[in-house]
């Protein structure tokens, strides 16, 4: 509230060598004071007081004149605790309602100074021991001053040593142990023993080495007969490698097997194994393709259709190319890939969508410069559903198989075996495998793939050193539980996953195509739920693709002959 006016008041200051001098002062409630009566003195005139200073009550000529009502009106102040120093309008994002939010309450908390007191309640259990420790020094005080005081003459009476050595004993009885002097700190002390490791003796029983006496004689004869009894054995091993070659011709529809001369066969083998042979001979070999598939390269480089002027929204395919092999006529053609660093390699998966006539698998690799046979080929114990190439080791790549599991090839290895194989121990897939997938590398800098399969679950595969780990990223749970059992929970069961992709520029949204039809949008930060679902087709979805171009935009195929195109932002 604010102060009422102050009655005025007559002050006299004394002067050094001076006659006083008397001013009436007029204090207001804002504590203003009023003019003096000598305005026009000089500095040098002015009156001083007790200490020597000048007096400046004075008012000053461009100090603004108030009248008495605008002297006396009062005015309200309020003061509020609010921190100038503390954020506004601060904005986080709500995981749950999925949207930012803007806090309405900031902590105006400001601490300037802030120290730690050094006082004890005399109640709690630290305080009663202090007070028990000053007593007892006390008392020990005091004895040793009783102890110490003697006469004059350095004598002291018999009776009073004796009521000091019983006051001493009966207090070091009480107080036990004597005291421990500590640092001023807070101080504690801890022991501990080293557990001393007993040593032991171990035996062990080593199986004794078999023995046995042999005795011959070595003679001219006797090595002959060796040798011949080596020849004939050799010869035998022939035959037998010559029968399994020849076969009988049944029906016009089985292949002449021809046994052809040993010593050619031994020629070619040799000529084969050498690296600089068998390099010369792949020159050779594209150098003859070269000559007889030019028209079709021409072709693939320059020819155009003169009539596609005359068509409106149409056009021809010419056929190019037409890669055979005569191990794969029974299977199927599941999937192809493009090697990312050589544009001419691409591979091939073999296998077989009937359940009923599985049989082993295939994959080769083919070059558009050596249409009349593969460049390598990798026969598998199941068939071979899908295969990606690594985008940066172009030679690594990642297979899925009918049977579930998932496998990666080093097709520049001489070896056919896969380096790393998924088994049942180790998280396989229980339902063909649909799709593979490279993704960049962890945080770690291990490879990883990502593959899906009809058993509902999208897997991330991780290269470690020698063994290949498994973590499910999500499981595509329906919507609605089918069956219920019989105490009434629902069962939950498990859609069908045929495909998937990975958005280009956020690497951690992907979408997922199943089965019945439906779309789910994905993370890999959330494995509980789906981000979004779309019902996309009413049969299933064979393939999904995100736009390169526009990152909201994606593209879907299914077998209810439709291709749709999609917006995250709207369905």
């Amino acid at each position: 509230m604010p102060s009422k006016a102050a009655p005025e008041k007559k002050q006299t200051h004394p002067a050094v060598g001076a006659a006083p001098i008397q001013r009436r002062l007029s204090q207001s409630h804002r504590g203003s004071v009023t003019d003096a009566r000598d305005d026009d003195q000089e500095l040098g005139n002015m009156p001083t007081n007790y200490m020597g200073e000048h007096n400046f009550f004075g008012r000053q000529e461009d100090q603004l004149k108030l009248t008495d009502a605008e002297l006396n009106e009062e005015h309200t102040r309020i003061l509020t605790a609010r921190n100038p120093q503390a954020a506004e309008n601060i904005v986080r994002f709500s995981h749950k309602e999925r949207m930012f939010k803007l806090i309405p309450h900031v902590d105006q908390l400001a601490v300037h100074f802030q120290l730690d007191s050094h006082l004890v309640h005399k109640e709690s259990e630290e305080g009663k021991r202090q007070l028990m420790l000053d007593s007892e020094d006390v008392k020990i005080q005091e004895v040793e001053v009783t102890t110490s005081a003697a006469g004059p003459d350095g004598e002291t009476s018999k009776e009073g040593d004796e009521d000091d050595d019983e006051k001493a004993k009966k207090i070091t009885a009480s107080s036990g142990k004597s005291k421990k002097l500590t640092n001023q700190f807070n101080f504690s002390e801890r022991a501990s023993q080293t557990y001393n490791n007993p040593s032991r003796d171990r035996e062990t029983f080593v199986e004794q080495t078999p023995r046995a006496s042999f005795a011959d004689n070595v003679s001219q004869w006797s090595i002959s007969d060796a040798y011949n009894e080596d020849f004939e054995h050799q010869q035998k091993a022939k035959e037998k490698e010559q029968k399994k070659l020849v076969v009988k011709k049944e029906d016009d529809r089985k292949k002449k097997f021809v046994a052809v001369d040993q010593h050619g066969v031994d020629d070619i083998t040799k000529l084969s194994r050498s690296k600089s042979a068998s390099l010369s001979l792949k020159i050779v070999e594209r150098m003859i393709n070269q000559n007889t598939f030019d028209a079709i390269a021409q072709d693939f480089k320059y020819w155009e259709d003169a009539a596609d002027e005359y068509r409106e929204q149409g056009g021809s395919l010419l056929p190019l190319w037409l890669f055979q092999y005569d191990m794969v006529k029974k299977l199927a053609c599941t999937n192809l890939t493009w090697n990312s660093h050589y544009n001419d390699l691409f591979a091939v998966a073999f296998g077989s969508y009937d359940f009923l006539k599985q049989s082993r698998g295939m994959f080769v690799i083919y070059s558009l410069k050596n249409p009349s046979f593969p460049e390598n080929i990798f026969p598998t114990d199941s068939g071979v559903m899908s295969l990606d190439f690594h985008p940066h080791y172009s030679n690594l790549l990642c297979c899925g198989f009918y049977d579930g599991s998932v496998a990666v090839y080093n097709i520049a290895d001489e070896n056919k075996q896969p380096k790393y194989h998924s088994t049942s121990r180790n998280g396989k897939h229980t339902d063909p495998v649909w799709q593979v997938s490279w993704q960049k590398d962890d945080l770690d800098n291990n490879l990883n793939f990502f593959s899906v399969s009809s058993d509902g679950r999208v897997v991330c595969w991780t290269l470690i050193k020698n063994d290949l780990t498994y973590t499910d990223v999500v499981q595509l749970k329906l919507e609605k539980p089918a069956n219920q059992t019989e105490e009434g929970f629902p069962l939950i069961s498990l859609g069908c996953g045929t495909c998937f992709d990975f958005n280009i520029q956020q690497d951690y949204l992907f979408i997922v195509g199943t089965e019945e039809g439906k779309i789910q949008k994905c993370s890999k930060s959330y494995n509980n739920q789906f981000l979004d679902t779309f019902d996309a087709h009413h049969m299933a979805v064979y393939a999904v693709r995100w736009n390169k171009f526009h990152p909201k935009v994606f593209a879907s195929c299914s077998a209810d002959w439709s291709v749709k195109i999609w917006d995250i932002n709207y369905q």
